[in-house]
């Protein structure tokens, strides 16, 4: 595989297809293996490493399939088709929109909707979640809180078994509602305009700062979806059962709490706090590093040259509070980590600098984790029920055999 190269010379294409350079030509000229101009004096052909790697996933999958399907599971090859996220050559988009710029650009709702629907409708947004009676949250984590409550609101909201695209779309926005009431209050009353759920974070978390509206717009923005994540992945396994939104995103969450996923947070969490202060960073990062410790919060696999979501939260946080001591922070311990490993800050990073730089209250980076992801939770059950397939894959036997 070529991770961390983005192309290859002809020789090296052609060496690592085991074809001659004439059928590496055959490829482009088919469009298998997308090529251009290089650099340099020669101007020679460079090939796209990508290109190549997956003309040999296909070739491995005839020979053997079955080890194909095994490094599929673990950053491998696709193993679904989906519309909604495209993650290549560094940067990824929302159904061909580019996500960052959407993020700086477009407000929540509006990017829900495009998830959703393929358009930027927001006819949608005027639903509103049933009226259910809570029960004792105060001593459930947030995350806790939500899988609490939304069973709940299942057990009332009749509509979310209507799996068409329009009546996902709708139970997806009453669901959302109901969570960000969860974030902001128990006592919440009803929300009826969706396109405020970040001016109502804003006002909950931080009210005498409004300009911090727009950074937590483009903050659920970047986390709505990410190609087939375990969480994605595991709520479209749910929706393939012809199972209701509400247990899609129930399923979503609970991967999504696991340390590995977004509870990845906490453990970035404690760096910074661990650090304190941006004149111990390096020495924070150095003695992590002599420990054999990893520093959580830098590098993503599938962005070898730096993850796009955690370089653009980190820029708008520093453009809302350039001053903020925890910027300063965050800035010596991406300096730090670079200096030393040459790793690039993800999107747990900035999700923690923003949280901590505004002063939101505790969790709040994984909520506004979850609140995001919610739209590609339901965007991925969207594409399944239209598909109405079970997704249901065979497990090579390893144990005993059978005895008779």
């Amino acid at each position: 595989m070529n991770k961390n190269k983005r192309f290859l010379t002809a020789k090296e294409a052609a060496a690592q297809l085991e074809v001659s350079t004439a059928t590496l030509y055959a490829y482009v000229s088919r469009g298998l293996i997308r090529s251009e101009e290089g650099e340099g004096k020669s101007r020679a052909k460079r090939y796209y490493a990508k290109d190549v790697d997956m003309l040999l996933a296909k070739k491995e999958l005839r020979r053997n399939p079955t080890k194909v399907v095994e490094s599929a599971l673990h950053w491998g090859s696709p193993v679904l088709e989906s519309a909604i996220t495209l993650i290549d050559n560094g940067r990824y988009y929302y159904r061909g929109h580019d996500a960052v710029e959407l993020a700086q650009q477009r407000p929540f709702h509006e990017v829900a909707a495009l998830i959703w629907t393929d358009n930027f409708n927001t006819d949608l947004a005027t639903t509103t979640p049933p009226t259910i009676i809570q029960p004792p949250l105060d001593n459930l984590t947030m995350m806790e809180r939500f899988q609490a409550i939304l069973p709940l609101a299942a057990a009332q909201d009749f509509a979310a078994y209507d799996l068409s695209v329009t009546a996902v779309a709708q139970t997806g926005w009453r669901i959302l509602n109901l969570l960000t009431q969860t974030v902001i209050s128990q006592q919440a009353s009803a929300i009826s305009d969706q396109s405020s759920i970040p001016n109502l974070l804003q006002q909950a978390w931080v009210p005498d700062n409004p300009v911090a509206a727009e950074v937590l717009n483009a903050a659920l923005i970047l986390c709505a979806d990410h190609e087939l994540n375990i969480s994605s992945f595991t709520a479209r396994c749910v929706a393939s059962a012809g199972s209701t939104p509400y247990a899609v995103v129930l399923a979503g969450l609970a991967a999504l709490q696991g340390p590995k996923h977004g509870g990845y947070t906490e453990r970035v969490e404690a760096l910074f706090h661990e650090a304190g202060t941006a004149n111990r960073a390096s020495n924070v990062v150095t003695s992590r590093l002599r420990r054999g410790e990893s520093i959580p919060g830098f590098n993503h696999p599938l962005y070898p040259d730096g993850d796009p979501r955690g370089a653009a939260l980190l820029a708008m946080t520093t453009a809302v509070a350039p001053q903020s001591p925890t910027i300063q922070l965050a800035h010596a311990l991406t300096d730090a980590v670079q200096q030393a490993i040459d790793q690039k800050p993800t999107i747990d990073f900035g999700l923690v600098t923003l949280a901590q730089t505004l002063k939101l209250p505790p969790q709040s980076a994984i909520s506004l984790f979850a609140l995001g992801r919610t739209i590609g939770w339901i965007g991925h059950a969207i594409e399944q029920y239209q598909l109405d397939s079970l997704i249901r894959p065979r497990a090579r036997y390893i144990g005993i055999a059978p005895l008779a």
